[in-house]
């Protein structure tokens, strides 16, 4: 009997986080020679919106809105390079790439269904209370929002040997 393909769903970003989530998953969810397929989901948040006119008077350039513009294509490009290069190692799972613009919390539940992702993998951020209400939790949010099982990887804190005394 075939083995069931499962669709794993594992949101990226540029953050040390989400690296060590996808390598977290690819040592510990993805089974080799299996019929996985891991989909790698970076969300390009929406681009600031800039006044023509600054509080001064002077007139913004176009040149300022183009070199934003490149630079988020090289974060972007960044992320997903970096992902692949996680995964060049995988036996015979196949590996998708998804970059999607807009709001991530909004970007990866619609996702996970429209993909029909079994399980949706995401890092913690590890922001304390005042950050995460002031910023708000992607993964908190996807959790509570999104219909298939959610696993959120927590990157362990490094500390330092214990010292012996």
């Amino acid at each position: 009997m075939a083995e069931k393909e499962r669709r794993i769903l594992v949101a990226v970003d540029e953050g040390e986080e989400s690296m060590y989530t996808l390598s977290w998953c690819i040592h510990n969810l993805v089974f080799p020679n299996s019929n996985d397929i891991l989909i790698l989901l970076h969300c390009k948040p929406p681009r600031p919106v800039f006044p023509a006119l600054d509080g001064t008077g002077y007139l913004f350039s176009s040149d300022i809105s183009v070199t934003a513009e490149r630079c988020s294509d090289r974060v972007e490009n960044g992320v997903v390079e970096r992902a692949q290069k996680l995964c060049v190692n995988l036996q015979q799972v196949k590996v998708e790439t998804r970059v999607e613009n807009g709001d991530p919390r909004d970007v990866i539940c619609e996702m996970a269904e429209k993909l029909g992702a079994d399980v949706l993998v995401m890092g913690s951020h590890g922001y304390g209370l005042i950050k995460r209400a002031l910023l708000g939790s992607v993964s908190n949010h996807c959790a509570q929002n999104v219909k298939c099982p959610v696993l959120i990887v927590k990157k362990p804190k490094t500390s330092l040997p214990p010292s012996h005394s």
